[in-house]
């Protein structure tokens, strides 16, 4: 939602690059990017404190987070399939670890 602020992308190189510079500027795309990076840190060091099988599973958490996020900040609804969804990952994500 926040680069579309922006508009389209400029055909021009030079402008391009201005354009991408702006963006990466912004203070919330730039705390987009160093999330990630944080995040990839923090993957890297659970790769060396857990075999994979184990913790790759656990990034399926990342749909359970996206959206308690989206309901609690984002007024995203909630209903009863959106529920049993999440259900099902959060039973696979446990499954998964113990297999």
């Amino acid at each position: 939602m926040r680069i579309g602020n922006y508009g389209s992308l400029p055909s021009e190189s030079l402008e391009k690059l201005f354009f991408l510079m702006k963006l990466f500027l912004d203070p919330f795309i730039f705390s987009g990017f160093i999330s990630a990076f944080l995040a990839s840190m923090c993957w890297m060091a659970a790769m060396t404190k857990f075999e994979l099988s184990y913790a790759y599973p656990f990034m399926g958490l990342t749909f359970v987070l996206v959206f308690l996020f989206g309901v609690f900040f984002m007024g995203e609804s909630l209903n009863i399939y959106k529920l049993l969804g999440l259900s099902f990952i959060v039973l696979g994500i446990i499954l998964a670890s113990k297999g």
